[in-house]
């Protein structure tokens, strides 16, 4: 797929696209392989009936209405938190079935290597004796927890939701930029775009065979329920919440509402016998499965935090004996650290025996000195990353950024190389986008989601977050990114 010759961009776009430009980047919309898929021309017809300012209305109740659901999530600055929407585009994304395709296999490979290399790092250790990835990379990680070695959690699954970060580069070609393995979120705006984009274009989307996401709910619960403690008939599940004060709660209240399970905070559960129950008004209720939404550190004042108010008193002692089952596991943060995902490609040979679906980035890591002395020597060249941060903080574009910017971060490197990676700069796919000036591209990547129980999952579709400032590349909602709707064909 990704080595055809780019099909001619197809005559007349008509009304929207009129006055669209493509830069030189690969377009979602524009720039398909040989023959030029024939929903996507379709997608483009109805847009030629649209003029701008429709849109522009549309787009306005879109986000109004997204603003009256209470769909925001909380911005944190240095003097107040303030709630916003993410900014909602409504030309889609479209993704063919081929496409597809091949981002399922490499998402599902992907998630199937993770998890064998954290059962491997928490057990036999055997990548690490075979010098495959360097031990104290894992065992000096500070999102390495000794409270998970040697213990066998249901079916091997470490990470039961998986998020991982997508970028398409100028030949079109998938690249994996990191993977998300704690606590990724966003999911509830896949599914909330598509109730809005099928409420205010459903001309646009009518017939098309777009794939649904309806089923993400009742898919988490029943990934939940499977690797709940063996015995449990009908397991009882809960989301475990920091509270409203998290930036991603509307998230927490939208998926327990769509799985149809308690939403709750550390004080509602309490550990008696090394078994975890619910406070209800009929008494107290088992607990056999927490989906928490709450970083390790948090989960218990007895094992981690002391001072932690959000988690439980005992908890990792009763998930320790196998009494409930925590979503995702402990200490999987090993697994999306920056430093680690550069060698993901040989944990994917060592485990499976097989070349990634999905390449990754070329990433240098600045702990090595073969990496440090590269990217020194190319800073103004470069993506730099601090290997802990996420959300598009601390990072350092260096084509982007001034003299200072680059003496400052060189001074970061040198100070503590490992708390950093670089990566060359990626032309970013572009995509059709509602600007103040019209229509224009705009950068976007995308996240899809996968669910690990007895079988991987992939919820068709994904995150697609748009940076709409122009010339940016950085998508983060906290950063001033947008989303569109992604829309998977079924053929």
């Amino acid at each position: 797929m990704n080595d055809a010759t780019l099909a001619p961009t197809p005559t007349q776009p008509g009304g929207l696209l009129d006055n669209y430009r493509v830069p030189d980047f690969f377009c979602e919309l524009m720039n398909r392989h040989d023959p030029y898929p024939a929903t996507l021309q379709c997608v483009r017809d109805r847009l030629a009936t649209m003029d701008l300012e429709e849109l522009r209305q549309r787009t306005a109740a879109a986000e109004a209405q997204l603003y009256r659901m209470g769909i925001t999530f909380t911005v944190y600055t240095n003097r107040e938190a303030i709630d916003r929407i993410l900014p909602f585009d409504a030309i889609p994304r479209v993704i063919t079935a081929a496409e597809w395709s091949h981002i399922e296999r490499g998402v599902q490979q992907r998630l199937n290597a993770l998890n064998l290399f954290l059962h491997d790092i928490y057990n036999d250790q055997k990548i690490l004796k075979d010098g495959i990835i360097p031990a104290e990379l894992v065992l000096k990680n500070p999102n390495y927890c000794e409270a998970m070695v040697g213990l066998k959690v249901p079916g091997g699954v470490y990470v039961h939701v998986n998020g991982t970060d997508l970028i398409r580069d100028r030949d079109g070609r998938f690249l994996i930029l990191e993977d998300n393995a704690r606590t990724p979120s966003g999911v509830s705006y896949v599914l909330e775009n598509r109730h809005m984009m099928l409420r205010l274009m459903p001309d646009l989307a009518s017939g098309l065979p777009i794939r649904s996401v309806e089923e993400y709910g009742p898919r988490l619960h029943q990934t939940l329920c499977e690797v709940a403690p063996d015995g449990v008939e009908d397991p009882q599940v809960v989301l475990l919440s920091p509270g409203i004060y998290n930036s991603a709660y509307f998230e927490h209240v939208f998926l327990s509402r769509e799985m149809g399970v308690p939403l709750v905070e550390g004080k509602d559960l309490f550990v008696e016998n090394h078994r975890v129950f619910m406070r209800t008004t009929m008494g107290p209720r088992p607990v056999h499965a927490i989906y928490r939404r709450l970083n390790d550190e948090f989960l218990d004042p007895l094992a981690f935090n002391p001072d932690s108010l959000l988690g439980v008193p005992g908890l990792i002692e009763a998930y320790r004996r196998g009494n409930v089952t925590l979503a995702n596991a402990l200490g999987t943060g090993v697994a999306d650290d920056k430093a680690v995902y550069a060698y993901m490609p040989r944990i994917i040979q060592y485990y499976l025996g097989e070349d990634p679906i999905l390449d990754n980035v070329q990433t240098n890591i600045c702990a090595e000195p073969e990496g440090l002395a590269y990217t020194l020597a190319n800073l103004d060249k470069l993506v730099v990353k601090p290997v802990g941060e996420s959300g598009g903080y601390g990072l350092l574009i260096g084509p982007h950024a001034t003299r200072a910017e680059l003496e400052e971060f060189r001074q970061k490197l040198l100070q503590d190389p490992a708390n950093y990676i670089s990566q060359p700069v990626i032309g970013l796919s572009v995509t059709p986008t509602l600007c103040p000036d019209g229509v224009e591209a705009r950068h976007v990547d995308l996240r899809p989601f996968a669910l690990a129980g007895r079988s991987i999952w992939v919820l068709p579709g994904g995150l697609s977050r748009v940076a709409l400032r122009k010339g940016s590349l950085v998508v983060n909602s906290s950063q001033g990114g947008g989303s569109k709707d992604t829309w998977v064909m079924a053929s």
